[in-house]
């Protein structure tokens, strides 16, 4: 036995064993082989995208970022808006929500769960509950290292 199951009294012990046998097995090495290839898919697309920004729009390979992220956000919104996403993530799990596109998920899905509230105070009000501190730990960090790299260039003579 465990340290921690000679704590527990002879009831807790049973009921212990009760619910070790009857615990859903989770198959974690399939769920990691799904999540590994929804993610890649995604990642995929993105590059895709990118070449495509590229090849069409005449971007560099420094500035074809922001778009490429931005339409991997908006098709992930509208895959969330038509009930797609949601299959998807049921399927690859963290596949889908680890890549940017889990962060336009679930802005959307804040906003379409409170839509019947209303636009200002549901859809408004609601739409960045989750993402909300997200953006706002990403604008903090982006202005703290603005002010280090304007500090070292200013001082350090970079």
């Amino acid at each position: 036995m465990a340290s921690k199951d000679k704590e527990l009294t002879p009831v807790q012990q049973e009921y212990q064993k009760f619910q070790d046998q009857h615990e859903t097995k989770r198959p974690v090495f399939t769920n990691c082989i799904k999540a590994f290839f929804v993610g890649g898919f995604i990642c995929f697309v993105g590059q895709l995208i990118s070449i495509m920004y590229v090849t069409y729009f005449n971007f560099t390979e420094q500035n074809v970022g922001n778009p490429t992220v931005a339409t991997l956000i908006f098709i992930s919104m509208l895959l969330t808006g038509f009930g797609v996403y949601d299959r998807m993530a049921q399927f690859g799990g963290a596949g889908t929500a680890v890549p940017v596109t889990g962060f336009g998920n679930s802005v959307i899905s804040a906003a379409i769960e409170h839509r019947t509230e209303g636009f200002v105070l549901g859809v408004g009000s609601n739409m960045f509950k989750l993402a909300g501190s997200v953006i706002l730990f990403g604008v903090f960090s982006a202005f703290v290292i603005a002010i280090i790299k304007t500090i070292l260039i200013q001082y350090g003579g970079l």
